[in-house]
């Protein structure tokens, strides 16, 4: 996991050109994403939403390639809440790394920012997304009716939660 860069915007491209069909099915923003420049603006506004305080996104490297993103979106420090959202290429599912990378982000979240809540929404026909949240002992707290449109379609989403105070209590017991 590393910050979000200027540097990344080609690899961004390359990792969602390869892999667009696989991401496409529940991320409504891939057909957008044409060109590297496209995640070139994209990280420009990463980077101005960074310094707002709304936003904190990185991206997933393995062996040094980026393989997704993960970031914690919509940062209201007022209320002391953020959603996390990921995405990764279909060849780097299955190693942990999404997990592995939450969990880096909870602590970011928690222990560096301050946050009380953090949130995961997953497509309810999206099981591997759900598994994130799931294994992270994060509530399911119900269904966003008809919440996100991807490919013309409005998606229901799983809503899923995390309190600081349950995940202090997780890693001290762990």
């Amino acid at each position: 996991m590393e910050l979000i860069a200027q540097r990344h915007a080609k690899q961004l491209y390359q990792a969602v050109n390869n892999d667009r069909q696989h991401l496409a099915e529940f991320l409504p923003w891939v057909g957008s994403m044409k060109s590297v420049s496209d995640f070139t603006n994209y990280i420009k506004n990463c980077r101005l939403l960074y310094e707002q305080k709304k936003e904190v996104s990185f991206v997933i490297l393995l062996h040094d390639v980026v393989v997704g993103r993960i970031g914690l979106h919509h940062l209201y420090l007022d209320n002391k809440t953020a959603a996390i959202g990921y995405w990764l290429t279909k060849d780097a599912q299955g190693q942990g790394i999404v997990i592995n990378s939450c969990k880096k982000l909870i602590a970011l979240g928690f222990t560096e920012i301050g946050l009380h809540r953090l949130e995961i929404k997953a497509a309810t026909t999206n099981l591997r997304s759900q598994a994130i949240p799931e294994k992270l002992s994060f509530k399911k707290e119900g269904v966003l009716r008809e919440a996100e449109l991807v490919n013309d379609k409005f998606l229901d989403l799983y809503l899923y939660s995390l309190l600081s105070h349950e995940w202090t209590k997780q890693t001290t017991n762990h």
